[in-house]
């Protein structure tokens, strides 16, 4: 029967439910033993991939053109008639095999995962998920359709990132100016989002019997080896070790700029006044580079990142009605990645490509396990896939080594990135902070006014090296620009603690690059077959939260950029 599974491109997108269901009844009825159990999760398998990987392609037909209403359509008549029936068909077949009482071999960590969905599982929030999925949406196409007018031409907000580092103070300041204005635009739109979140988030908890979201939320991600206070530990972590180090590279940067304080158009331009780094011509270049870079790093990554390439795998440039930010995302089916960025001729470009196919190398090195649920991963490591691949390759983004730079500007190159890094924390920590205290305090934060005064005191007590004298309401709104509060609640401190453990490959790698990068690998292989902590020690890692350990990254990033060029 499940050998009639449609597993083309189009799964069962124009399927109806009444096609698929049987395929769930049949296993719904299947005896299940010790002898069939394999068979079992092989078919299983099946219908999870296809199931899988047709909301993943109507997803990102949404995204790559957020003004077609065709795909918009299809994408919601699939959540609509299909996804709900489906999660609830899912939640059937996960009961069977935990009263089963059966632990195949390598199921162990897949099996707490299912007990802890069936544990927070409610009929009735599966429609609230459907209109959870349906404003992410509505975000997407807001921020797709923010568009100023600069030098007499459209362009989207994003392209004006070009002139952030334009060498010109004034140049920067107007664009930077003309950006925020546009995004102003849509306060009230977005506010009006914000409430429609919360009140589903909050129906949502409430049905699964929590008392608050956040203990919800936990669940759902299947945290299982960190708490909420240890977040908070780890914030005032960040605020102990990384906002001093943050603080001097800033200080740094004024003085370089020769300015008063350093205002938010003054963080992309080169404090030395040299050109913009400019990695390629045009995307097409970008991923012929990039492809050398991986092939120059380990011969396996460069095959994978040329399958992607020569399957059509990339969408890279930045367009108006283009969804923000990037992402890798997996069709389970084909077992190949996908990624989507908005590449726009500025070295955040090459960052952003290294990282994203960070994820795409974890999706071809799992996909060696035999079944799906197996392959699901928690997003603390697989940001370490993504994160530590962007430090892995800085040595071969040189044109020495036929990559993006000449030797002089990807030493640069280095030093910017690692500066970024460091000063990354506490914008994370700014992230996370603010999502404990919304979810804490929902019934003050379902007011946009009081979360602009949180973001604004996290802010300061993370960022205040910055000057945003004159630009409160500017300052106040930065949570409306961060995609993953309103689409992915807490999914953010994720990068925080994955960056802890990329920064440990990385220096793994500074002492036998072969060996990291077969760690690196041996752990990517594993999927989510191990706990979160046993995945960091095998890539050469310590899962951590603390200072002295954070204190330790910081000193040899600050080592690594005071030992290169910077002139």
């Amino acid at each position: 029967m499940f050998q009639s599974l449609p597993r083309d491109e189009r799964g069962v997108a124009d399927r109806s439910w009444d096609e698929i269901e049987p395929y769930y009844t049949d296993l719904a009825h299947r005896p299940l033993s010790s002898g069939s159990v394999h068979e079992f999760l092989k078919d299983w398998t099946l219908l999870a991939e296809v199931m899988d990987e047709t909301f993943s392609r109507l997803h990102v037909a949404t995204t790559v053109n957020t003004a077609d209403k065709e795909a918009e359509r299809r994408y919601h008549s699939f959540l609509d008639a299909i996804f709900s029936c489906a999660e609830e068909a899912e939640q059937v077949l996960m009961r069977k095999l935990l009263e089963s009482g059966l632990v195949p071999e390598g199921f162990e960590q897949p099996i707490l995962r299912m007990r802890a969905e069936a544990e927070i599982f409610r009929e009735e929030n599966l429609t609230l998920q459907v209109k959870e999925h349906k404003l992410s949406t509505e975000f997407d196409r807001i921020i797709g359709a923010q568009t100023v007018s600069w030098d007499d031409n459209e362009q989207t907000v994003s392209q004006l990132r070009l002139i952030y580092q334009k060498p010109d103070r004034s140049v920067r300041e107007a664009a930077w100016r003309t950006a925020l204005t546009r995004q102003l635009e849509d306060r009230s739109s977005i506010n009006d989002l914000w409430r429609q979140f919360m009140d589903v988030r909050m129906q949502m908890a409430g049905n699964a019997g929590f008392g608050d979201y956040r203990s919800f939320r936990w669940k759902e991600l299947l945290r299982f080896d960190y708490s909420p206070d240890d977040c908070l530990r780890f914030h005032e972590a960040i605020e102990a070790a990384v906002v001093p180090a943050a603080a001097r590279i800033a200080e740094r940067r004024r003085r370089l700029l020769d300015v008063e304080a350093l205002r938010p158009w003054d963080l992309d331009v080169d404090p030395l006044g040299r050109p913009p780094l400019v990695p390629c011509s045009d995307v097409a270049e970008l991923g012929g580079l990039t492809a050398g870079v991986f092939r120059r790093l380990d011969p396996c990554l460069g095959d994978y990142f040329d399958t992607m390439l020569r399957e059509g795998l990339l969408d890279l440039e930045n367009r108006k009605s283009k969804a923000p930010g990037g992402y890798c995302t997996e069709f389970a089916v084909a077992k190949r990645p996908f990624i989507f960025m908005n590449a726009v001729g500025v070295h955040d470009d090459v960052q952003t490509i290294l990282h994203e196919s960070g994820h795409a190398f974890h999706t071809f090195e799992r996909s060696g396990l035999p079944y799906y649920r197996q392959r699901r991963v928690g997003m603390e490591f697989a940001e370490v896939a993504s994160m530590s691949m962007e430090l892995l390759a800085l040595p071969y983004v040189s044109e020495d080594e036929g990559g993006f730079y000449s030797k002089k500007d990807a030493a640069r190159a280095a030093i910017d990135h690692l500066e970024r890094n460091i000063l990354f924390w506490p914008y994370m920590a700014v992230v996370d902070a603010f999502q404990h205290w919304v979810y804490e305090n929902p019934s003050a934060a379902i007011d946009p006014e009081a979360c602009d005064a949180q973001w604004a005191g996290q802010w300061k007590r993370f960022m205040n090296w910055m000057d945003w004298t004159g630009l409160e309401e500017e300052l106040k709104t930065g949570w409306h620009r961060k995609l993953h509060i309103h689409q992915l609640p807490f999914y953010y401190v994720e990068y925080g603690l994955a960056l802890l453990g990329s920064v440990q490959v990385w220096e793994k790698s500074l002492a036998g690059r072969a060996r990291a990068l077969a760690d690196y690998r041996k752990a990517l292989a594993l999927g989510g077959t191990v706990p979160i902590p046993e995945l960091f020690r095998t890539a050469g890692a310590q899962f951590a939260f603390d200072e002295a350990s954070l204190g330790s990254a910081v000193a040899l990033m600050e080592r690594t950029i005071q030992g290169l060029p910077d002139e």
